[in-house]
């Protein structure tokens, strides 16, 4: 093994081009590890909202077909409290289950105390569709990010073997575009 020649490794160090992009290549690493997990995380939140709203309009679902059932069945003992030949034990047993059923009716429709009615239901399959929505504008941007940002280290790694300084004006371009689109990825100013 040979040994280094301490002067080879001064003239290294000392050298300000070199030295610029190394630390713009760990710059522009550190902004890529952002920008890759900002992107699998918004990849995941809208796979997740997305499950979470499907139950939700599926729940709902459920409980519209329930509530039509109580409907249906509701409509009947009316029909056959207008009879006039009932006796008054059939008539209060009648009225009891048609009350009941009208409170389950209303029930399904709204619930806040379980967030569980039809209207909560509703409200929260929106909120998710929203929040999935959100994520899915944000996924693009760290991809746009992730390229552009790894462009630049490429370009930087060649600037810092040929001592082009135009590959590292070019490599500082796309860097600061990945800068933005990482930004906008979490803060969605555009």
């Amino acid at each position: 093994m040979e040994s280094a020649n301490p002067e080879e490794l001064l003239e290294t160090h000392s050298d300000p081009f070199k030295s610029r992009c190394a630390l713009l290549v760990s710059l522009l690493a550190m902004v890529l590890a952002l920008a890759s997990l900002g992107g699998s995380n918004a990849s995941k939140e809208a796979t997740m909202h997305n499950i979470l709203a499907a139950n939700a309009y599926a729940f709902y679902q459920a409980k519209n077909i329930r509530q039509t059932s109580y409907k249906l069945a509701a409509d009947d003992f009316q029909v056959i409290l207008s009879q006039e030949k009932l006796s008054s034990a059939t008539r209060d047993l009648v009225e009891g289950k048609l009350q009941s059923y009208k409170k389950n009716i209303e029930r399904y429709e709204s619930e806040p105390d379980t967030k569980e009615g039809k209207k909560e239901l509703m409200q929260q399959a929106k909120e998710h569709e929203h929040e999935r929505d959100l994520a899915l504008r944000r996924d693009p941007w760290f991809d746009y990010a992730e390229a552009l940002l790894q462009i630049s280290i490429v370009l930087t790694s060649v600037a810092l073997i040929t001592g082009v300084g135009l590959l590292l004006g070019a490599s500082l371009t796309l860097g600061a575009l990945g800068v933005f689109c990482t930004l906008n990825g979490y803060l969605l100013f555009i």
